[in-house]
């Protein structure tokens, strides 16, 4: 069992206070918005035997178990997150599997540099993921229902966004959502970014539901981000709560301190909401146009306390334990490997013992037990 030593990344819409408050300790003043626990090789977590990347190379089958490795190959195959949103995250979605292989494939054939920023496909993976809510959480998640995107923006009075309201109304509503869509991010940019600054104040005025669209608009000005987002469910997650975002699924978060897990993959196709590169054809290929409820996930207690937020998919499967003071020692092992995550309370895990935001890696099949008064994190493989 490996005690993990993570790395913070500073991205720049990352809190400066969220990740330093549970952890304990003094804020640098810079941004601090994802602390990475796994063995993604852009920041490994370190151990005492090395980074934790390099001590799975060496022994696939001892650290991650035959079943894990004949699955998904010998790495391991989630990236399991601390993320503090201070500002709003780029509007965006995931391929699914075939779809990211199939891109992969054609950018490699066509040479683009794996760091260009044109690429969109950095690997041939697909990148589904889960975020649980430490804190309120807000976020933005698949597409509303066209009749109320439709009232939403006709509520707004601009004379601009009048054409996207009636294209709503027509069916089917798929179609409906697609030429919506394309139209916003094929716009005249600065005619967009006109209509943009119109919604922007009328949010501001009215308040209330369009209050998260003008602080959009305040962080991204003149972006057609903030008019493609109100096209989609805003969510708000209370402390437990979670969402699972699929292949196609337009997502972004907006604030707020969660777990967050996902399959290993850097493959984003942005919407809006950034500076960086919006592949319009490829964003729309990608894009499920599906209007849904965004179907917040509560967890789900087995006999043991084990409270499971289940998913579709096998790369992770993410849980937790709230162990009261006093209780019996919970047998954690598995045959496939998992990262433990404390984040309130202190928990013993076999001889370490984890204050909130510390985390140990557990190679499959050897023995974990847990113990103590707070509350544990668990991810695991589902092989």
């Amino acid at each position: 069992m490996d005690r993990l030593d993570n790395t913070v990344r500073p991205y720049a819409w990352g809190s400066t206070t969220a990740i330093p408050r549970l952890l304990g300790v003094e804020p640098t003043g810079e941004p601090q918005a994802e602390m990475w626990m796994g063995a993604h090789p852009g920041a490994p977590s370190r151990t005492a035997r090395g980074p934790l990347n390099e001590v799975i190379d060496k022994s696939p089958e001892q650290e991650l178990g035959a079943r894990t490795v004949a699955k998904f190959g010998p790495r391991l195959p989630f990236l399991l997150k601390i993320l503090a949103a201070g500002a709003p995250l780029s509007l965006q979605v995931h391929p699914d599997l075939a779809q990211a292989k199939e891109g992969y494939e054609d950018e490699e054939r066509r040479g683009i540099p794996l760091d260009a920023p044109h690429r969109n496909y950095k690997d041939a993976n697909h990148k589904p993921e889960l975020i649980c809510a430490l804190t309120e959480f807000d976020g933005l998640c698949g597409f509303r229902a066209p009749d109320e995107a439709a009232e939403l923006l006709a509520g707004l009075d601009v004379d601009s966004l009048k054409p996207y309201v009636d294209l709503l109304h027509a069916h089917p509503e798929d179609a409906a959502l697609r030429e919506v869509l394309t139209a916003v991010l094929s716009a005249d940019p600065a005619e967009m970014a006109h209509t943009v600054t119109e919604a922007a104040a009328a949010c501001a005025r009215l308040g209330g539901a369009y209050a998260p669209y003008a602080d959009l608009a305040h962080h991204y000005p003149g972006d057609p981000g903030v008019i493609a987002a109100m096209l989609l469910n805003y969510v708000q997650l209370q402390p437990g709560e979670a969402l699972f975002l699929g292949a196609g699924v337009p997502h972004a978060y907006l604030s707020g301190l969660g777990v967050e897990i996902m399959a290993n993959s850097d493959n984003v196709l942005r919407c809006g909401l950034t500076p960086k590169h919006v592949d319009v054809p490829e964003l729309l290929r990608i894009v499920r146009f599906e209007a849904a409820d965004p179907g917040v996930l509560r967890p789900e207690a087995s006999p043991d306390g084990e409270e499971v937020y289940e998913t579709p998919i096998d790369e992770f499967r993410l849980s937790r334990y709230v162990l009261p003071e006093g209780t019996a020692a919970h047998d954690l092992t598995r045959p496939t490997p998992q990262i433990l995550l404390c984040t309130a309370g202190s928990v013993r895990v076999g001889e370490h013992l984890l204050a909130p935001g510390q985390s140990v890696f557990v190679a499959a099949d050897e023995t974990a037990e847990a113990s103590g008064a707070g509350t544990l994190f668990r991810a695991a493989v589902v092989a």
